[in-house]
């Protein structure tokens, strides 16, 4: 099996957690990213085969780049052949991004399934769908985006195994918190939200006289969080754990009676694992997709959306008021968690070897 997954965890984590349920030697299967992308650590730590290919976008590039960035793309169909040439799969899977284009048009005639991680897809999920033998969603919402329905199979997102073994009692134990605290945990993904970051530390002081919180800060600002971190009182400071980054996520996520983030494909099927309410804040400067995965989540009940401009004088309100009504952050609990699809990666695995006609689940190369 080839895959092609890279630019943002919403797409890379899906991608890892199939491929641990499939259960595959490690010589059935190659990962093809991009060039410096943010992939190819997370994939070679797993000690998956990784190869790269040029490749580049075009949608919203400006005139200046596009024709470059068409170069990049036609450079990155013909390395594709030669990979698939050597490689020879019998089954390609792909989760989004430019990365996949030039792989997909050189595939034309191998079996493919397309994994579309968040509500609504983006222009390259669009054209990669034209492709794909089969679509994979993680809504039943994102149907109404794809013009062939027999195409389309709704599995929910597929969560990776490491979150499921974590409950709030061993994840605040964890953190060495109060239990008889609120904890709230903010986060902004591994590179860190500026925005979010700037608003959580000044109003930092006046939430710890109340709760715990756990900030996933990210590495681009790690320096100014730890030298500002330092400033804390003794007490506040027992109240606050900070990170560049955290690979015991499922502690993040269970300890929490609320999170803070913007609005990636991942918060679709890890907010609802552990049942967690959410302030949204869907990121400004890209495509649409973060406030639309955030405007599913809200009006099903599970999560409130900040605007990202309202961040610094509305947020330590909002979290204020969402704690202090325990009611509304019960029922947000209960709506979040019955968007829950814990068996995600099982689906996409039983769609992969239905293609690919292996019972034993299996595939070979």
């Amino acid at each position: 099996m080839l895959i092609c997954a890279g630019g943002t965890g919403g797409g890379v984590y899906p991608a890892l957690t199939v491929l641990e349920t499939l259960g595959l030697n490690k010589d059935q299967v190659l990962w093809v990213g991009g060039r410096g992308g943010m992939e190819e650590a997370l994939v070679t730590r797993n000690k998956i085969p990784f190869t790269t290919i040029p490749a580049a976008g075009v949608h919203g590039v400006g005139l200046r780049k596009l024709p470059g960035n068409i170069w990049e793309l036609i450079k990155g169909v013909v390395s594709s052949r030669r990979i698939l040439k050597q490689f020879n799969p019998d089954l390609l899977f792909f989760t989004g991004g430019f990365i996949a284009f030039p792989m997909a048009v050189a595939a034309l005639r191998r079996p493919s399934l397309l994994y579309v991680p968040d509500i609504e897809p983006g222009l390259a999920l669009k054209v990669l769908a034209r492709f794909a033998n089969r679509i994979a969603l993680t809504s039943e919402t994102s149907t109404t985006y794809f013009p062939n329905p027999s195409k389309l199979t709704v599995t929910g997102y597929p969560v990776r195994p490491g979150l499921k073994g974590w409950d709030k009692q061993k994840a605040l134990a964890y953190f060495d918190f109060d239990p008889n605290l609120p904890t709230i945990t903010v986060a902004g993904g591994s590179k860190g939200a500026r925005s979010i970051n700037t608003a959580l530390m000044n109003n930092l002081p006046g939430l710890l006289e109340h709760m715990q919180v756990i900030h996933l800060a990210g590495h681009l600002e790690w320096e100014k969080i730890e030298a500002q971190a330092q400033k804390l009182s003794s007490g506040q400071a027992k109240r606050y754990q900070a990170f560049p980054y955290l690979h015991e996520m499922g502690a993040a996520l269970a300890a929490p009676d609320l999170i803070v983030s913007r609005a990636g494909a991942s918060i679709l099927g890890e907010y609802p694992l552990f049942g967690l309410p959410a302030i949204l804040v869907p990121y400004p400067h890209a495509w649409r997709y973060q406030q639309v995965n955030a405007d599913f989540l809200a009006e099903h009940g599970a999560a409130v959306i900040l605007r990202d401009e309202d961040l610094d004088h509305a947020l330590f309100n909002q979290i204020h008021s969402l704690l202090a009504d325990r009611s509304r952050l019960a029922r947000m609990s209960q709506a979040m968690a019955s968007l829950a699809k814990p068996d995600a990666a099982e689906k996409i695995a039983a769609l992969m070897r239905e293609m690919t006609g292996t019972i034993d689940g299996g595939l070979t190369t």
